[in-house]
C-alpha cells in the first residue's frame, strides 16, 4: 500500500473539522471523470468535476457538476446573473486559482470565487471531487462544504 499523500484541500478540511474520506488512484491511468468513478467503484452520479469561467466582464466563476455531464454555458451564466460566460483558458487556470487542469477542487483556491453546484448535489449525502492534485479526491456532505466555500445550487447541465 502507498502512502497517501495529504493534499492542502485535505489539510483546510481538517482545519475546519470537517468529516470526509480521501481516494487516491494515483497510478491507475485514470484521466476522465468518468475514469476516475469507475476505478474508485463510484456512481458517476456522486463524483463532480469543478470547472472555472470567466464571463465577458472578466469575472471568474466556478461550476461543479457530476463527471459524466456537460456544462451548459447559458444556464451558467444565467445562474451567476452574467449575460455570457465562456470556459476560462487552460493556461489560465493555474495562475489564477493554484490548480491544474485536472486537479481543480472548488476549496483552496488561491482567492475565493462565487461557486454554484449543480442541483443535483443538493440531494446527495455526499459528493467525490478533486482534492486537488491529480489522482487524489475527497468525499464530503455538501451540508459540511458550506463551512468553507459559499456556494449556491442551481441546473448547470447541458439536456440530454
Amino acid at each position: 500500500m502507498e502512502k497517501q499523500e495529504k493534499t492542502n484541500v485535505m489539510r483546510l478540511l481538517e482545519q475546519k473539522k470537517i468529516p470526509y474520506r480521501h481516494y487516491c488512484y494515483a497510478n491507475t491511468g485514470a484521466v476522465s471523470g468518468t475514469e476516475v468513478a469507475a476505478v474508485l467503484g463510484q456512481d458517476p452520479a456522486r463524483v463532480y468535476k469543478t470547472l472555472v469561467t470567466v464571463s465577458g466582464k472578466g469575472g471568474h466563476f466556478v461550476f461543479v457538476i457530476p463527471v459524466g455531464e456537460e456544462l451548459d454555458l447559458k444556464k451558467a451564466a444565467k445562474a451567476v446573473g452574467e449575460k455570457r460566460i465562456d470556459m476560462l483558458p487552460s493556461k489560465e487556470l493555474l495562475p489564477l486559482t493554484g490548480y491544474i487542469h485536472g486537479g481543480c477542487s472548488p476549496i483552496g483556491m488561491k482567492k475565493p470565487f462565487r461557486t454554484v453546484l449543480h442541483a443535483t448535489a443538493e440531494g446527495q449525502e455526499t459528493i467525490i471531487f478533486s482534492a486537488g492534485k491529480i489522482g487524489y479526491q475527497v468525499e464530503v456532505a455538501p451540508a459540511d462544504l458550506t463551512k468553507i466555500v459559499r456556494y449556491t445550487f442551481a441546473d448547470l447541465t447541458v439536456d440530454p
